[in-house]
């Protein structure tokens, strides 16, 4: 299986990024410290975003301050991919009710108003609103996900355009 991993970090209002491999990483925690090391210590927020085979993508937040942060787009791919495995790792699973409790908390809630509050067949894992502040509420994230036909790069692509780094991920995949 081929995927595609890279490394967005934001300090004070610029963007940066790199690629990365995966391959010789265990777990959750060596992804972390890989993702610590390529983002530096000046970065407000570093995100990875891992895409696989056109079928699932993940993106794992780091905060200087904070946990780590993980969404699976589909918990299946846990089944049949080691580097969903491993990412899920600090995944929880997600429910409509989590969901539905993100959207009360939503300051931009009206918003999505016409976007479902279900969750697809290929049901996520994660923290919904790792990007929430970064202009993607968790109920468009989980729409975006559930969207029919939606490919793991054109939602990725979304999820960069509305946090500001599109421009990075496109030099990043040569674009």
């Amino acid at each position: 299986m081929t995927y595609v991993a890279s490394t967005l970090a934001r300090v004070d209002t610029a963007w940066f990024g790199d690629d990365v491999s995966l391959e010789d990483l265990e777990d959750l925690d060596g992804v972390v410290e890989m993702v610590r090391e390529v983002i530096g210590d000046d970065a407000d927020t570093g995100l990875l975003f891992v895409e696989q085979d056109d079928e699932w993508f993940a993106v794992l937040r780091i905060d200087p301050d904070g946990d780590p942060r993980v969404f699976v787009s589909d918990a299946r791919a846990v089944d049949s991919s080691e580097i969903a495995a491993m990412l899920a790792e600090g995944a929880i699973e997600v429910s409509a009710e989590d969901v539905a409790d993100e959207v009360d908390d939503d300051d931009d809630a009206e918003d999505d108003d016409d976007e479902p509050n279900v969750l697809a067949d290929g049901d996520p894992a994660g923290d919904p609103g790792l990007l929430s502040d970064l202009g993607t509420s968790a109920p468009r994230l989980l729409a975006l996900c559930a969207e029919e036909g939606a490919l793991p790069a054109d939602i990725i692509a979304a999820l960069c355009e509305a946090a500001g780094c599109l421009d990075v991920l496109e030099k990043l995949r040569g674009e």
